[in-house]
């Protein structure tokens, strides 16, 4: 990887995700009686994990407000699970001051339109490799793995080996 681009992740302190097409595969799936669900991969999960023990925050900030969501940010322990957000890039910055840090100190992974201004933000953002064109185009780092199939767990190894724990 480039000297430029591990030096920014080196100084990675927050990673901040959005949920749907980057935690999952953008599908949405309704069962019969009209319940909502999503499929989350274990190895996104286990990332999020090691990044947490490794001192790094991390976040979900999604446009979309629904339960599963939720439950899935309890379950990971994810501290800031910001959901119906229609501005991304506010609840990052709110969230660098929040934990003493600039926005260079911020990594954000998302996959479409709604999620260019927070990428355009951050000092190191990411895509997975099924994202839009236009925002594969926006990135600092294009993912191998498609959303919902490791691509957080694929950013969350590049972070944690910069910071010498990988």
């Amino acid at each position: 990887m480039r000297g430029a681009l591990q030096a920014r992740l080196r100084g990675v302190r927050l990673l901040a995700m959005d949920v749907d097409g980057v935690l999952t595969d953008a599908g949405m799936y309704y069962s019969e009686s009209g319940d909502e669900l999503k499929k989350f991969n274990t190895r996104d999960g286990m990332g999020i994990k090691m990044l947490q023990a490794a001192g790094l925050v991390t976040a979900f900030i999604t446009r979309e407000k629904t339960a599963i969501v939720e439950r899935r940010g309890q379950k990971l322990a994810v501290p800031e699970v910001h959901q119906g957000v229609d501005d991304k890039r506010v609840v990052l910055a709110t969230l660098a001051s929040k934990y003493g840090l600039t926005l260079d100190q911020v990594a954000y992974i998302g996959d479409d339109v709604n999620d260019l201004e927070a990428l355009r933000a951050v000092g190191f953002s990411a895509a997975p490799a099924d994202a839009m064109t236009y925002v594969l185009k926006a990135v600092d780092y294009v993912c191998k793995k498609k959303g919902g199939e490791g691509a957080v767990r694929e950013v969350a190894d590049l972070i944690l080996a910069a910071h010498g724990k990988g």
